[in-house]
């Protein structure tokens, strides 16, 4: 067994026991494809419940590049399938690593606002999201997370219908398009709720 399914199996049962995770949409997740997990951000949390409700697969998070700062946080954020990325400017190389793996088949997962959001609250979309799902020809599959994380609380899990946006790319893109694009996934993610 990996490392990934080791801690994604103890996650379920600590998580399960404290929360009441309910799936909506199931019907909708990609099981075999690339493709490019999408949801909201409000609590520490949230990469957890991905993992968990995506239990078929492996979902490797594009996470904030503080989070490897110390070097054992930085060895099991790795083990775990995490990168780094700089949320500051264009970091190529985490776009680059991002590419590789949507490539390979694998499941990409990326909180579109780069940081939490108070819940109820929604926060301005990165454009590299719509980028990276043009460029590797992923669909994108939007997620909305509805808890507010208290202990025995239910945690609503509402996946959408997976979006294309390989049919978008019409000559080519510039910043603005791809800002649009991404503000679009935003507002499926949050259309869920």
């Amino acid at each position: 067994m990996s490392f990934y399914n080791f801690i994604r199996n103890l996650a379920s049962v600590v998580f399960n026991f404290f929360y009441k995770i309910k799936i909506h949409g199931d019907k909708n997740i990609l099981k075999d494809s690339k493709v490019l997990i999408c949801s909201n951000h409000t609590h520490d949390f949230d990469p957890i419940i991905l993992g968990i409700v995506f239990n078929t697969r492996q979902i490797h998070f594009m996470a904030k590049k503080e989070l490897f700062k110390y070097k054992l946080a930085a060895l099991f954020m790795r083990k775990l399938g995490a990168f780094p990325i700089d949320r500051n400017g264009a970091d190529l190389s985490a776009i680059k690593k991002a590419l590789k793996l949507l490539k390979s088949n694998k499941a990409l997962g990326i909180f579109p606002e780069g940081t939490r959001v108070k819940r109820g609250m929604k926060g301005k979309a990165k454009s590299g999201i719509a980028m990276i799902a043009i460029k590797s020809k992923a669909p994108v599959l939007p997620v909305y997370i509805d808890t507010n994380y208290k202990i025995f609380s239910k945690v609503d899990v509402y996946i959408g219908q997976p979006i294309d946006l390989s049919k978008e790319k019409k000559g080519k893109l510039n910043m603005e398009d791809y800002k649009s694009l991404s503000d679009n996934i935003i507002n499926e993610i949050y259309d869920l709720k």
